[in-house]
């Protein structure tokens, strides 16, 4: 055995979504960083081995999804990648060749893939000195010494090894009041699954299972116990899944890991040949398919929970609580599986109440957007070990929300930067929520994440500073059935499954509006009403604190009750006239509720209006996105001007509780469109950094193949006022990347600064965020 000694600032131990964002945030942040995997491939859950797709916040809540690193990995797969996002089972190695270009492309960055930690040598009881590893099939042994370590190996094999305290399965209801624990404590973890894919063959393709595989005789054991098979209706050239295929206790998530897999070979088999063979409604439509792929590496969902300065539980994501060291957000609902999985009488609640919008489980389980706190990263009986992923300090009930990959890769990029932001100041990766919280803070927004409770306040950002102008700003006035737009599109596979929709007034339903003026003078619906005679539909206008405040006993500022008259598609007033002096804010949101009524249809706008969505009533005084994030039709007077300039310096880089946006008006001005920074003295700057819409509206899996976003500026430039005359110090074209930095080779100094948008993906208004300019 060949052995080598190496020295880091930080050492990631596991390369999931998790640790692969903890590493390349501080290796970014200038600490020399090691990577060490255990597999050939980056990704974990989500790499072409095992196939989990990204899940995260925006499942639930519009314009939530995870933005950062993460962000930046899956705007990339999706420009380059040729297919279809189908749920689990159908990710390409295009996805793991992007992990390993950024991973290859980051300096300060080393990595070792096939490698594995097999101990850990202390310098004392509360700080690791080094992890000695192995590389498979290269007789090599390294031992590889840091300063601070973070473990992301899901299995919490470091903190094991250096004697930390950790947690494994369910805690009794009774010891944290979790109505979503048992009543009895135990060692039941959620379950393993690994994936298939099947392709057609455009011929029959017969299918014989193997001997040893499992044998299912029974349809009510999927169509029954939540376990849904593939939906006819689609006609996609392959198919994939299941999450449900899963096996847990009573094998032992960790030591027993080889037979789980056995088992879950046998079952998956079985599962194919019941589709292929048996199953009376799909037989047939199978009967071209045959198996391409089956997963061999069970991704794991839960084992160990390592023990830190915080342990969250349940109640913290179902009431959001404000912690003062929030580094990250999730706003996945408490997703417990069963134990047992296909062992259990019937999988995760969920999925056996058919998926049910409206069911007192979903009532109970939604949460969120809320913040995750630093302390819950950071080991409580380790200095300098910190964790991200689904080992991390939560109850078996709170990780129900945070073990997806979305939610772990915001963990990942909040430890990351704070082991950077440690080496950099001389303290201990413990001491960072006492000492340094509000720089981390600071520093996370920068680099494009979003805390719901912290905004931007960055003192060295000239933006802050500066007089902000546009060449235009548009106003919302309204949108209506026919409109025609350019906004983030759904995908084939979800068109599919959303295909058929009606919105008639089954529940009540809020839109929600961006105020800018002092008065409001008069709302428009467009109404469908398809009896004979005039319905009545009550209406109420609520002050609410953002676009995710969900709350039907919000404040009331005004109510009236329409009549709709027969007939399609009718614009139907309220002159509200509402003041200042009765209650509205310019600067927020107020939300626009119709009341039940199931003869009326309030018909959808034909395009998505940024930064409004809309919500419907899922009981227990509570609301939940409304489709998948798209607005309804109405009309707005006086048209409100919430897509000013300034809105670039609001701190928030995303529509939360305004909309954050400028939006030049492309109904009076065509790109291209500018946005001006002047200063009252000169400044020197040396970097630009931009922030442009699109890629937030809708979780991953609503984005097509080649997808660049509508929204996203594609050609611009950077220019500053030079001796009478606008001069270009930048030029970029082909961009879709929603976040770019610009570190210029020559700093300028300047008095006024223009960013030039002279094309979209399609858009015909200019969109950004926000701007940030540094010496």
């Amino acid at each position: 055995m060949k052995r080598t000694i190496e020295h880091y600032d930080v050492v990631v131990i596991g390369a999931g979504l998790a640790g692969f964002c903890a590493a390349v945030a501080a290796a970014r942040h200038g600490a020399a960083t090691c990577l060490i995997h255990d597999r050939p491939v980056f990704g974990g859950n989500g790499s072409s081995e095992i196939r989990v797709t990204t899940h995260g916040a925006a499942a639930f809540h519009a314009y939530a999804r995870e933005s950062g690193i993460v962000s930046e990995l899956l705007i990339e797969e999706r420009a380059l990648n040729h297919e279809f996002i189908n749920e689990n089972g159908w990710t390409n190695s295009v996805w793991d060749m992007v992990l390993y270009d950024m991973a290859v492309s980051t300096p300060n960055l080393t990595f070792h893939l096939n490698t594995t930690v097999h101990e850990t040598k202390m310098l004392n009881p509360r700080s690791i000195e080094a992890v000695i590893c192995r590389v498979a099939n290269a007789e090599l042994e390294i031992t590889i010494n840091g300063d601070t370590f973070i473990d992301c190996t899901g299995d919490g094999v470091v903190a094991d090894l250096a004697g930390c305290e950790w947690r494994i399965g369910e805690e009794a209801s009774s010891e944290f009041n979790e109505m979503f624990a048992p009543e009895q404590a135990s060692k039941s973890v959620m379950g393993s699954s690994i994936h298939f894919k099947a392709i057609d063959m455009g011929r029959p393709s017969p299918y014989k299972a193997p001997a040893w595989a499992f044998q299912y005789e029974d349809a009510s054991f999927f169509y029954k116990q939540g376990r849904p098979l593939f939906n006819t209706g689609l006609t996609d050239r392959y198919r994939s899944g299941y999450w449900w295929i899963e096996i847990g206790v009573p094998w032992d998530s960790i030591y027993e890991n080889e037979e789980i897999l056995h088992q879950l070979t046998r079952h998956t088999l079985g599962v194919w040949d019941w589709i292929k063979n048996k199953d009376p409604q799909l037989k047939d439509a199978f009967a071209n398919y045959a198996l391409d792929w089956i997963g061999q590496v069970p991704g794991k969902r839960e084992s160990r929970r390592i023990m830190g300065q915080y342990l969250m539980t349940e109640r913290d994501p179902l009431n959001k609580t404000v912690f003062p060291d929030e580094v990250a957000f999730g706003g996945w609902n408490i997703d417990l599986h069963t134990p047992g999985g296909l062992l259990a009488p019937t999988s995760e609640p969920g999925a056996v109440e058919g998926y049910a919008l409206v069911s007192d489980f979903m009532r109970k389980s939604i949460c969120g957007p809320y913040g995750i706190p630093l302390r819950m990263l950071i080991s409580k009986d380790v200095d300098n070990l910190m964790m991200a992923g689904r080992n991390v300090s939560v109850t078996h009930a709170a990780l129900g929300t945070v073990r997806v990959i979305g939610t772990t890769a915001l963990m990942g990029q909040a430890v990351g930067t704070a082991a950077a932001l440690a080496k950099s100041k001389g303290i201990l990766a413990a001491d960072v929520p006492e000492k340094a919280i509000a720089e981390l803070q600071q520093q996370l927004l920068r680099d494009n994440c979003f805390l719901p409770n912290i905004n931007a306040e960055d003192p060295l950002n000239l933006v802050r500073t500066a007089k902000i102008t546009a060449s235009s700003e548009a106003k919302f006035s309204g949108v209506a059935p026919e409109t025609i737009g350019h906004h983030e599109g759904l995908n084939v596979w979800l068109s599919q499954l959303q295909s058929s929709h009606t919105d008639l007034l089954l529940k009540r339903r809020g839109q929600w509006i961006a105020i800018a003026t002092d008065t409001l003078e008069c709302l428009k619906v467009c109404l469908s009403n398809n009896t004979k005679q005039i319905e009545y539909v009550k209406a109420y206008l609520m002050q609410v604190d953002s676009i995710w405040d969900y709350r039907i006993n919000a404040l009331e500022l005004a109510s009236v009750t329409l009549a709709v008259p027969p007939g399609e598609n009718q614009w139907v007033e309220w002159k509200i006239n509402l003041q200042v002096s009765s209650g509205l804010k310019p600067g927020s949101y107020v939300r626009l509720d119709l009341d039940e009524q199931p003869n009326v249809e309030w018909l959808r706008a034909g395009k998505i209006e940024p930064g409004h969505v809309c919500g419907f009533d899922m009981g227990g005084g509570k609301m939940r996105r409304y489709d998948n994030g798209i607005t309804m039709s109405l009309q707005v007077d006086p048209p409100q001007p919430c897509y000013s300039a300034s809105n670039i310096n609001s701190g928030c880089s995303r529509p939360y509780r305004y909309t954050n946006l400028w939006r030049s008006d492309s109904d009076t001005h065509t790109l291209p469109q500018w946005l001006e920074l002047e200063w009252e003295e000169e400044h020197e700057i040396s970097q630009v950094e931009l922030t442009f819409a699109g890629s937030l509206l809708r979780e991953y899996h609503a984005y097509e193949p080649f997808y660049r976003d509508p929204q996203c500026v594609k050609d611009y430039t950077i220019s500053i006022w030079d001796s009478g005359a606008w001069r270009d110090v930048m030029v970029c074209e082909g961009n879709y990347q929603q976040k770019r930095v610009h570190v210029l080779e020559h700093p300028f100094a300047a008095k006024k600064l223009r960013i030039n948008v002279q094309a979209t993906h399609g858009d015909p208004s200019a969109a950004i965020y926000e701007v940030r300019c540094y010496k």
